[in-house]
């Protein structure tokens, strides 16, 4: 089956593309899309983008977001199985397509991911890079303490009411690493899930950026008020949210807005979970560079020569941890990670009213 004209170019591309009209029903696949799945192009043709068989969600998603954003789209490594014996993974950029007066589509663009490690990238890290975890925390939790005990000391000889607030935050935080650091080198560190009101986790995170960079940056507060609550461990959701921050500071990001709302359409959706809080943390900074972008929640991953690349590793395991995902997409200008929690159960989750919407 000879490809149309309008998608000749296409077809001679060595990467799996396919397009897709508006309504999400296949128009093309290219020569490499097709043998790399092992199913011919007519057997595709006008079948619904779903029926690739993503096992995380439905693509019609991304597709409509995609046409309603007209920007990219770029999905985590996703496996797809459009039938039984034919299972791929890879990562999905979804790209507005128009061709001349047809009507608008989307043309996806499939990143193949070699079997040998068809697993998301953040979930092996090796037994090595565990152990050399746990000696940096075990070499950080005494000066910790000290420090700790040297703020208490302060505010004890210092009472006045200017000084007080940043012996709060020292104080606090130094208790919260300390916690952290105790869990890390726990065996099986137990997490005290609890009846978390998101908005105040951001509130903390908004408080420690602007105790940290100041007036160098504008948190803009996004938030849906009647969000219910979500069974969580608020220290961790905490470090979570901040080391995606920081990743947007050391982007050169002069504003991040903190963004709640209820997500009815997402990943989480194949694991039994019908309606997900999802957390929008988006920047203005440079964006992650495209060569970065597959490995990213990789531990000592990262795009700057003095950077640990173990934030946003940390801030996967803790959204794995809590039942949730988090995923990105990115452009220069404009970078938006998403977490998705998934909500505590009706029972149990009145809704609970943000303290600064």
């Amino acid at each position: 089956m000879s490809a149309p004209e309008p998608y000749i170019l296409l077809d001679q591309l060595t990467t799996p593309v396919l397009i897709c009209n508006g309504s999400g029903q296949i128009e093309f696949t290219n020569a490499a899309f097709c043998a790399w799945m092992g199913i011919g192009a007519r057997r595709w043709f006008r079948q619904p983008v779903d029926w690739l068989g993503a096992q995380t969600g439905s693509l019609l998603t991304f597709v409509q977001q995609s046409l309603q954003t007209h920007h990219a789209e770029r999905t985590p490594i996703l496996k797809l199985q459009p039938m039984p014996d034919c299972e791929r993974s890879a990562i999905i950029t979804f790209s507005p397509w128009r061709q001349n007066s047809d009507p608008e589509g989307v043309l996806l663009e499939f990143r193949v991911i070699d079997a040998a490690f068809d697993q998301d990238p953040a979930a092996q890290w090796p037994k090595a890079m565990q152990a050399t975890l746990k000696g940096l925390a075990h070499e950080v939790r005494n000066p910790l303490a000290g420090l700790r005990g040297a703020a208490q000391l302060l505010a004890r000889k210092r009472p006045d009411p200017e000084s007080r607030p940043y012996l709060d935050v020292i104080e606090q935080e130094t208790e919260r690493l300390l916690s952290l650091v105790e869990r890390l080198l726990a065996p099986k560190p137990a997490h005290a899930f609890e009846l978390v009101n998101i908005h105040e986790v951001l509130e903390r995170v908004r408080l420690l950026t602007e105790t940290d960079v100041g007036w160098a940056v504008n948190v803009v507060r996004d938030y849906d008020p009647s969000l219910p609550g979500v069974m969580a461990d608020r220290d961790r959701l905490i470090q979570a949210v901040l080391n995606i921050v920081r990743n947007a500071l050391e982007a050169s990001a002069s504003e991040v807005r903190l963004r709640t709302r209820v997500d009815f359409h997402h990943a989480l959706d194949a694991l039994g979970t019908h309606m997900a809080l999802r957390l929008d943390v988006i920047d203005n900074g440079r964006g992650v560079p495209e060569d970065l972008a597959p490995q990213l929640f990789l531990p000592l991953v990262s795009g700057r020569a003095e950077g640990t690349g173990l934030g946003l590793a940390l801030a996967q395991e803790i959204a794995r941890e809590h039942g949730g995902m988090l995923s990105f997409r990115s452009r220069p200008g404009h970078t938006v990670f998403t977490l998705l929690l998934p909500f505590a159960e009706p029972q149990h989750s009145p809704a609970l009213e943000s303290s600064n919407a």
